[in-house]
């Protein structure tokens, strides 16, 4: 049987960094594993059948509750993995990408004061300066191009701008991986097609809003046109999809299963193949492993193997602990007087800053960020409208329809009806505002009874930052004259929970045992104590929120996991 130099788990901004820099240093000699499928471009789905399926839920991997849509769908390995818990639900992603292929493509550094007493030496924002730009340079960075061309106009980042004027605050555009083309200067034509520095072929943004629901386009630049593509073209990475890790165990002097080992041997990954429909057991051995399953999958996976499996009982008392939601929170304002268009340009364009960069406030520092939807999203909500709201659309097409028939014609007036049938759309002047901030980092992750996943989520330590959140919802209603502002709907009664899509901690960096889950010491950084050749690498290393977008962090902290395990400093280049 083949030993690999390391097995890779997952393939978020963690495991796509370690995939690439790993199998650079062991070509053809590493194992990527990822949960999810492969998306070529144009597979994401569109049609409502195609999205009722889009959705994960494999009751093998064990991790119930799960949304009570893909409960009621069988076994599905769909993009979004929706995860109800008390007072929380969480939104991840399965698929070659992990997160970048959903998320809304913004790449911010926190400020300085944000790496408190919480965060190791090693991990100050001095120390993560040189791979911020290392990442930022390799996944293409920029914000969207203002070269005066009018259908790269984004009305929604006028408006908001305008907002922060009102409010005395700063608003920038944020630095997006998005393909405009390879060069910066001079944005390749909305919609052209060409090879990216790496060799994937890419389409010049087309303004379309479906970030947040995979690019068609493959106009995102998400981990598989970058560091994937260049650890499977270039250096001959084994990548499976559809493979789910179940189990690590450490392997003995003999190469046998070997619970009281500390990797010294190496590893046997327990493995279920998702595809056909089926699920069939296997294993693969490796003298290391970095697992890399975004902050829920790392962390749950650890904790199995700690007291359920038994198979890594030396792992900290600290896994679990420091969960955080990075602030996340999403209310919307709808039908004001003001034009949003949100269905228009990359999900997010621009942030404002409340409290976090400037005036840093703990309590109540958090990010304003507009956010798109698709188009087709705003056909339903349209449709949406109450009946009395549609009744002068419908009373006046019917007349004029009936006019035109008397007048001879009909024919002529089909587009002036069809203007008429449109225009008052409640999308167009409706708005998303998605906020992110500092919250109190002190969740925790635990396994039930059952052995699944639960989280412990202190909602009421938070209210003072969800409170100041909602006020500049208020504000901004008043602002754009909304006709109504509301929360996400689970946020309201008699729900009330949060929702997170930047679920961080639960694998925690620290200089001992006692402080952390892994090492941050710069030799032996991700290594799980007690173990040789086990890492971690993805958002679950971060002690604390981070208020900013946290991918650019997450990635800067695999960079250096990387560095580690390879002894080589990390080249933009990727060769």
């Amino acid at each position: 049987m083949k030993l690999y130099e390391a097995i890779v788990i997952g393939t978020g901004f963690g495991g796509s960094i370690n995939a690439c820099r790993l199998s650079k240093k062991w070509p053809g000699k590493v194992l990527v594993l990822e949960r999810g499928k492969e998306y070529p471009m144009g597979s994401f789905p569109r049609s409502p059948e195609g999205m009722s399926k889009n959705f994960w839920n494999v009751p093998e991997e064990g991790s119930i509750p799960r949304s009570s849509l893909s409960k009621k769908s069988g076994r599905q390995t769909g993009l979004f993995d929706i995860r109800n818990y008390p007072k929380l639900d969480v939104v991840l992603s399965a698929g070659l990408g992990g997160g970048s292929l959903i998320y809304a493509n913004v790449f911010l550094e926190p400020p300085d004061h944000i790496f408190d007493n919480r965060w190791p030496a090693t991990c100050k924002k001095r120390n993560l300066k040189p791979y911020y730009k290392i990442v930022k340079d390799v996944l293409g960075s920029r914000p969207i191009p203002d070269n005066g061309e009018e259908r790269r106009r984004v009305v929604r980042t006028e408006l908001y701008e305008q907002f922060a004027v009102k409010e005395a605050r700063i608003s920038k555009r944020a630095d997006l991986n998005v393909f405009f083309g390879n060069d910066f200067k001079k944005p390749t034509p909305i919609g052209v097609q060409e090879k990216n520095r790496f060799g994937a072929v890419q389409t010049s943004c087309t303004y379309c809003a479906e970030c947040d629901v995979g690019c068609n386009t493959h106009s995102k630049n998400t981990l598989d046109l970058n560091y994937l593509f260049v650890a499977k073209n270039v250096n001959k990475a084994e990548i499976r999809t559809e493979h789910l890790a179940t189990r690590i165990v450490p392997l003995g002097p003999k190469g046998q299963e070997d619970p009281n080992a500390n990797g010294e041997y190496g590893y046997r990954v327990h493995i279920l193949n998702l595809q056909n429909g089926e699920s069939n057991a296997t294993f693969a051995d490796a003298k290391r492993v970095i697992v890399s399953a975004g902050t829920l999958g790392s962390t749950e996976l650890l904790l199995r193997c700690k007291t359920k499996y038994k198979t890594l009982p030396k792992v900290s008392d600290k896994i679990g602990t420091q969960f955080s939601g990075n602030g996340d929170f999403l209310s919307f304002t709808a039908k004001g007087t003001k034009p949003a268009d949100p269905n228009y340009g990359p999900v997010i364009t621009q942030y404002t800053d409340y409290n976090l960069f400037q005036g840093f406030d703990s309590k109540k520092a958090f990010l304003l960020e507009d956010a798109s939807y698709p188009v087709f999203a705003s056909y339903f909500v349209s449709g949406a409208l109450p009946l009395i709201f549609r009744l002068k659309y419908i009373f006046h097409i019917v007349r004029e329809f009936f006019k035109s028939i008397l007048d001879g014609k009909i024919f002529g007036r089909i587009g002036f009806l069809l203007t008429e049938a449109l225009k008052g759309d409640l999308s167009y002047t409706s708005a998303v505002l998605l906020c992110m901030g500092i919250d109190t980092s002190d969740g925790k992750m635990f396994l039930d009874k059952k052995g699944n996943l639960q989280i412990q989520w202190p909602q009421k330590e938070n209210q003072t930052l969800y409170d100041s959140i909602m006020d500049v919802n208020k504000k901004f209603a008043k602002f754009t004259n909304a006709a109504t502002r509301f929360p996400m709907p689970t946020y309201s009664w008699p729900v009330r929970n949060n929702v997170t899509v930047h679920p961080l901690g639960g694998c925690v960096l620290g200089p001992s045992p006692a402080q952390g889950v892994c090492s941050s010491e710069y030799k032996t950084f991700g290594k799980v104590f007690g173990y040789e050749g086990l890492y971690v690498a993805d958002g679950s290393l971060l002690p604390t929120a981070v208020g900013a977008n946290p991918s650019m962090t997450i990635s800067a902290l695999s960079e250096m996991v990387a560095e580690g395990i390879t002894g080589k400093k990390p080249s933009s280049s990727l060769k």
